[in-house]
């Protein structure tokens, strides 16, 4: 990629549909509105749960989606083999390392403790200025407002600057979110080249 081409938009999410359709209503929707601009979806490489429906629903739209799996979930099979590329690691830890490098921001749908795990890694790296690549999470139907409440007390508290707190951003809608980032936020923050295979 050059540093004129489209964004590239790293996604965490649930590997289970959770109980809400309108959960996979908004994986849907946020996929197919990346691939319809034209930018590259980053994600974790499964074809199970929000996974599958998010990585479906850009393809569909004509979107390049790449994967980033550990081996220890390709050999349990939940490897989405549709995808553009598909990039196999070592752990856990190499492919938020590798979603990091590849993505110019993060967006988090519902999910469970490694969508957290994924999203509170991203974030701290633009904390602690590693990288300045913004950390955003779309709120369906409220399922992330605990968290909110969460992270706005460890500001009362004292335990989170309100600047690193305004660097989380919350938006409802897909639309809305998408447009934030593309106009904050040029291509390839880090200057590296973005690999895919």
């Amino acid at each position: 990629m050059t540093e004129n081409a489209a964004l590239s938009i790293g996604v965490f999410c649930g590997s289970s549909m959770g109980i809400r359709a309108e959960y996979a209503r908004a994986a849907k929707d946020i996929g197919a509105k990346i691939g319809e601009r034209g930018w590259t979806l980053v994600y974790g490489g499964g074809r199970v749960g929000l996974m599958g429906v998010v990585a479906d629903a850009a393809l569909a739209a004509g979107g390049r989606v790449v994967g980033v799996l550990p081996k220890i979930l390709y050999k349990k099979e939940v490897a989405h083999e549709g995808l553009t590329s598909l990039r196999i690691v070592e752990s856990m830890s190499e492919r938020k390392a590798v979603m990091g490098e590849w993505s110019d921001a993060f967006i988090a749908l519902p999910g469970g403790i490694g969508t957290l795990d994924e999203l509170f890694e991203v974030w701290t790296w633009t904390q602690l200025g590693l990288q300045q690549k913004p950390a955003t999470l779309l709120n369906v139907t409220g399922y992330f407002d605990p968290l909110i409440q969460f992270v706005d007390n460890a500001v009362t508290e004292g335990f989170l600057k309100p600047s690193n707190r305004e660097s989380l951003w919350v938006e409802s809608d897909p639309v809305r979110l998408l447009d934030r980032i593309g106009e904050r936020v040029p291509p390839n923050r880090t200057g590296k080249p973005l690999r895919y295979t």
